[in-house]
């Protein structure tokens, strides 16, 4: 029996601190949060991911009374784009939350089924998302999924 050691490098800076393009991809997460349905949750979640091409697509999470028929913001920004840009790698996501006090100070982590869905998206098009998941006291800065869940699943891995 051996042990592994699995090690993740995440980054965490201010908001000033981020490129231009990454502070405009978290506005666009913090505006997304005004679209969110979370009527019993009370905790409005935005997403948005800018394509290869530049474009940006946001998403918000919906709730349903029906658990668990709703979605989170992630998985709607995502599925939103690969509906209407299939073609298009995506390259970045940033995720901002905020509950009944306001923007929420430490940031939020993709959900289990959300971290899959991006998983494939990374696996399908070859290329990593950076992740940028913003609180008021900072931003944590990913560069793939993988580093969110280092032992992970994809359809390689049903034909090894």
């Amino acid at each position: 029996m051996k042990n592994l050691t699995i090690e993740v490098n995440i980054t965490f800076c201010s908001f000033e601190e981020l490129e231009a393009d990454d502070r405009e991809l978290i506005d666009k997460a913090i505006g997304a949060t005004a679209n969110s349905y979370a009527k019993y949750s009370h905790f409005n979640v935005g997403a948005a991911i800018r394509l290869a091409d530049g474009r940006i697509v946001i998403g918000a999470n919906q709730e349903n009374a029906a658990f668990p028929s709703g979605l989170c913001a992630e998985r709607t920004a995502i599925f939103a784009a690969q509906a209407q840009f299939p073609e298009q790698a995506i390259i970045a996501l940033a995720i901002a939350a905020k509950n009944e006090k306001g923007l929420v100070p430490t940031p939020v982590s993709p959900c289990g089924a959300c971290r899959q869905v991006i998983l494939e998206i990374e696996d399908r098009y070859q290329q990593p998302m950076r992740i940028l998941l913003y609180g008021t006291n900072g931003v944590y800065i990913i560069q793939s999924v993988k580093d969110l869940m280092p032992l992970s699943f994809v359809e390689n891995d049903m034909y090894q």
